[in-house]
């Protein structure tokens, strides 16, 4: 069975101040044209299908847009579809017993059964898949009385365990938009958003033994632990930090139970790139490429001297700056003097430190256990 995994489209975002509508457009464009051409036995989107909880009608557009040109290749290729922490679950599940009869698969929340399934067969027979939207342990408390998990991964363990799925002799695919870790940490970005401190962490141990999972929420292509739990990143490149990704379209290719799986990345070309140029202002004035005219360039200049409207003069050869730096040794001997290490500190270090001044006395085991949950909840809101 094949099928193309992707995530975090992000529709409606800005890059700095530009708007990507049509950077969008295009790489959608893409992959519906890949969607044509290869024609999978199904498309999973692994959340994050906006960019905000309330989209923009722009926004909404262009997302009808894509799944209109999906669905109308014949025969129809089912579009399996989870929310992730940018959506709304309640608007993006609108229609969604309507769009099921088009084989477009909506899971915004889960529901008092647990997961939605999907299942689809080929030659080796079924393969269901499970769609996990994004969850905090708070939204699935009431499915556990008396055991209700509270952390995250306590809550997919659960989900999961409460499904009963045959992992022995059936081929299962989870589809889920969390912040999966293993032994190592993963690479992250600067265009995403987590809670700090690490409450929002998911053991991916907990999903070792579906077949494949596949998973939303990094915006850098990478798998966790096993090359059969994967992140597929963006298919656009959303900050500067990204500049150097080689960003893809997935297609991952699921053969019978036991064999390994195959995974291609399929090329895409964003109407605009994201780069990094560093040099003296007469440098990457002179030195300027045509297709890099129009990209979005984050620009560091390294002149010891001082210039003259270096903006002005650098908004004359490139069309989208993103950012015109300062690095020269003034500028870093004004780092060092004031000593600008700046430690990051998450919510609950923050407030344990407020408390520890205001009272004279840590906090105890019992208080730093309640503000965890504080924080927890209103994490994202």
């Amino acid at each position: 069975m094949k099928f193309f995994h992707l995530s975090d489209l992000h529709i409606g975002k800005q890059l700095h101040h530009y708007s990507l509508r049509e950077d969008q457009r295009e790489i959608l464009g893409q992959v519906t044209e890949y969607a044509r051409q290869l024609h999978p036995d199904a498309i999973l989107i692994a959340g994050d299908v906006y960019d905000k909880s309330v989209p923009s009608a722009e926004a909404v557009r262009l997302w009808d847009e894509f799944l209109t040109g999906l669905s109308v290749i014949s025969p129809r290729i089912p579009i399996l579809i989870i929310s992730g922490n940018h959506d709304s679950a309640e608007r993006l599940q609108y229609a969604s017993a309507l769009l099921k009869g088009q084989k477009i698969y909506l899971a915004g929340e889960v529901t008092e059964q647990g997961m939605t399934r999907v299942t689809l067969t080929d030659e080796y027979g079924d393969v269901t898949f499970y769609l996990l939207p994004f969850i905090k342990p708070s939204h699935v408390r009431h499915l556990f009385p008396g055991e209700e998990p509270e952390t995250y991964t306590e809550a997919v363990e659960k989900l999961i365990r409460n499904q009963n799925i045959d992992f022995i002799n059936k081929r299962n695919v989870l589809i889920s938009h969390q912040f999966y870790r293993g032994i190592s940490d993963p690479e992250t970005c600067d265009s995403e958003i987590f809670s700090v401190g690490g409450l929002d962490q998911v053991d991916a141990s907990v999903i070792r033994k579906f077949d494949y999972a596949a998973l939303g929420h990094l915006h850098g292509a990478q798998s966790v632990g096993e090359e059969k739990i994967r992140y597929c990143g963006t298919l656009l490149k959303y900050s500067v930090s990204e500049a150097s990704h080689q960003k893809a379209l997935h297609l991952v290719t699921l053969g019978e139970k036991g064999d390994p799986l195959k995974i291609e990345k399929l090329t895409l070309h964003p109407l605009r790139e994201v780069r990094k140029k560093k040099g003296t202002l007469s440098e990457l004035l002179a030195e300027v490429s045509p297709d890099e005219r129009n990209d979005f360039i984050s620009i560091t200049l390294t002149d010891e001297e001082e210039l003259y409207k270096p903006r002005e003069q650098l908004d004359q050869v490139y069309s989208h700056i993103l950012e015109v730096r300062i690095e020269n040794t003034r500028t870093r001997r004004k780092l060092e003097e004031l000593d600008e290490t700046v430690k990051i500190q998450s919510p609950a270090e923050a407030f344990g430190e407020f408390y520890q001044k205001m009272q004279g006395t840590r906090m105890s085991e019992e208080e730093e256990r309640f503000m965890d949950e504080i924080f927890e909840q209103v994490k994202g809101e």
